[in-house]
């Protein structure tokens, strides 16, 4: 049962939807830089933010694995998303393997792992609950530029070539590995309650990320940026730019969710384009 459409919050939506674009917008600009500034406050060094966004996203994942082993299905959910998400997974994995061997890669690792049992999953047990022909567009088309991307602009560090190159295709690739799975979902309209968790948890994840850098950029007064004798003219601003990228991707999908949720509804609906 929904919620009472006359309850306070569900008239907070009808009143910020009755108003014009320009104050939706600063609206919306008031909303992240007071999360950002809550964040801030909340944590004492700005990399936990990274943590807490790996965390999130594999909560998304043990959401899928729960589907999958309750309601046997995988409808709705986009195998194309879930093996671009295991390729930069796979990828940045070896990488931390390299580099770091932190909290970083514990969460990696584990959080491939799951994502390759949900491959499995939708692959050879539930493959005749998995509906291909809502992806018609070939996975290369997203990974090829990603890849050439990295070759010109990848960090200047005191690592290998190769490692820079991959670090650098992790970045581009997980920022555009859900397109697959929203564009799914555009084609439905309408979106079963644990696929649309999963996607709520990668937009959480993701303003995490993109918090990160935000909150070094003005800590650092923007120098964070434009450390040029350190090779970072390039790639500190792709990396932002990515983040930004799939933030604002699934920033849309967010509020749908954000207003299905407060109204009570158990599918969440997306507007016709």
């Amino acid at each position: 049962m929904g919620r009472r459409r006359g309850s306070a919050v569900n008239k907070l939506f009808i009143w910020v939807r009755k108003q014009s674009v320009k104050v939706k917008i600063f609206l919306a600009v008031t909303c992240v830089l007071s999360s950002l500034i809550a964040l801030r406050l909340l944590a004492k060094d700005a990399t936990q933010f990274f943590v807490a966004s790996e965390f999130v996203h594999a909560t998304g994942i043990v959401v899928l694995i729960y589907k999958l082993t309750t309601l046997k299905t995988c409808s709705g959910l986009s195998l194309q998303t879930q093996q671009l998400t295991a390729i930069f997974l796979a990828v940045r994995l070896i990488c931390s393997l390299m580099m770091e061997n932190d909290i970083h890669t514990v969460l990696d690792f584990l959080t491939l792992v799951a994502t390759l049992w949900v491959v499995y999953m939708m692959r050879c047990k539930l493959q005749s609950t998995y509906n291909e022909n809502l992806e018609n567009m070939p996975m290369h088309y997203l990974v090829a530029p990603c890849l050439v991307l990295a070759l010109f602009i990848n960090p200047r560090t005191y690592h290998c070539y190769l490692s820079k190159v991959m670090w650098a295709f992790c970045v581009y690739l997980e920022a555009i590995s859900v397109l697959p799975q929203l564009t799914m979902m555009q084609k439905t309209k309408m979106i079963e309650p644990f696929t649309a968790h999963y996607v709520f948890a990668l937009g959480v994840a993701r303003f995490l990320g993109c918090a990160h850098w935000i909150i070094q950029v003005y800590e650092s007064a923007g120098a964070y940026l434009f450390l040029l004798g350190n090779g970072y003219f390039f790639w500190l601003p792709a990396v932002l730019l990515a983040e930004a990228i799939q933030t604002f991707i699934l920033a849309d999908f967010c509020y749908y969710y954000i207003k299905s949720v407060v109204n009570g509804h158990l599918l969440v609906s997306l507007p016709p384009v």
